[in-house]
């Protein structure tokens, strides 16, 4: 049984595509292929194409279709984590003399990536206002940009970047634009459809959603990149085990409810803390007030569960602030069905202090879980109330 990717909504593809039953037995879930190796029908004989586990294995395969049908792309590669997703995809399309044109504000570990990694091999990093349009045209140039990289929400700051306008300017100068999908989630925004050339994930967040496992992924439309991409997943290795992608796959079938739920938790919080005393800025798109709220709403199917908040008190507020919440725990990562509160400055972004994507010290970073969202509000409520 095969599922049309154009066939179904997202809802139903997210339990169905690439989720056919046990032919054998009949099981309704799949089976994880906990092997390193498969037995050959004689010299060079695969039994479904399976030879070696860092080459393909089914549960892996299960996993990069049902990402391809989400995404609506044509192929997609699932990895050990984000940053290996990012890392394989970039090696795909970097040779020493490339330059990297990065939003602004992104998560610290993909600036460190190109900056640390990438830059002592001859690559160049530029970073800009990627919700700026006209700044990123300017920047953008033909013949010398080789990727356009952007996260839409951003990471922290809740930036929103117009896809198909940047896609347009990247295409214009023969540049690769990639989307960091990871704070959206497939169910919110499908940057493919928007003109963008690939997205990546980290799929340990939004995806997985219970931070039980660490994974990352590559999806793409182009079937020239789809072999460079797949190429480098097998030539370097860096794989997720079949139980992280089954981990992964059984997650993404609640994907949808779950991220309902998280934006109806963000939004009441978001609401109630506009007009606190004690918040100076509230970052979420959600919001009427945020600048990229019409762009958001054209394409996001909703705002999501992730929110930063800007305290007017300062550093020392945000940090008491971030200390003080109960039910929200202290912890990096984001995307999990539990509530998780951190501070940018010193732990996600710590390693772009002194740069210019450093985080404000007075902004504290909430990923709202789907608890009881009266309960959640409560808690940062009495939070700031230490304050």
């Amino acid at each position: 049984m095969t599922h049309d990717a154009s066939a179904h909504a997202f809802e139903t593809r997210a339990i169905h595509a690439g989720q056919e039953f046990d032919p054998t037995t009949g099981a309704i879930i799949p089976p994880i292929y906990q092997t390193s190796t498969f037995v050959q029908d004689g010299i060079g004989g695969f039994r479904g194409g399976y030879e070696y586990g860092r080459s393909a294995n089914p549960t892996r395969d299960s996993l990069q279709t049902l990402l391809a049908s989400l995404e609506q792309g044509s192929s997609a590669f699932s990895f050990a984590s984000g940053l290996a997703a990012e890392d394989a995809l970039l090696r795909s399309v970097l040779t020493p003399g490339s330059r990297v044109l990065m939003g602004n504000d992104v998560y610290g570990g993909t600036h460190r990536l190109v900056n640390r990694v990438w830059a002592p091999w001859g690559v160049t990093l530029e970073t800009v206002d990627m919700s700026d349009l006209d700044a990123v045209r300017a920047a953008a140039r033909p013949g010398e940009t080789t990727v356009l990289w952007v996260e839409t929400p951003s990471n922290p700051l809740m930036k929103i970047t117009d896809i198909a306008g940047l896609s347009e300017i990247g295409r214009a100068a023969g540049a690769l634009v990639v989307v960091d999908n990871t704070f959206a989630s497939s169910y919110v925004q499908q940057p493919i459809t928007l003109g963008a050339d690939a997205v990546v994930h980290s799929t340990t967040k939004y995806l997985g959603g219970h931070s039980d496992t660490l994974g990352g992924a590559v999806v793409v439309n182009d079937d020239e990149l789809a072999s460079k991409v797949g190429f480098m997943q097998f030539g370097a290795g860096a794989i997720s085990a079949p139980m992280e992608a089954w981990l992964t796959v059984r997650g993404i079938k609640t994907l949808g409810v779950r991220v309902d739920r998280h934006s109806d938790n963000a939004q009441l919080i978001a609401d109630a803390l506009v007009s606190h005393p004690a918040v100076e800025t509230v970052y979420y798109p959600g919001l009427e007030s945020h600048p990229g709220h019409a762009l958001a709403a054209r394409q996001m199917k909703r705002f999501g569960g992730m929110l930063s908040v800007g305290l007017a008190g300062g550093p020392a507020a945000a940090k008491t602030f971030a200390e003080s919440t109960e039910l929200f725990q202290l912890a990096e990562s984001l995307g999990g069905v539990e509530s998780l509160i951190g501070y940018p400055s010193e732990m996600t972004h710590a390693s772009v202090k002194g740069t210019e994507l450093e985080v404000p010290e007075n902004v504290i970073r909430l990923s709202v879980g789907i608890e009881s969202g009266n309960d959640l509000l409560a808690d940062v409520l009495q939070a700031l109330d230490r304050i």
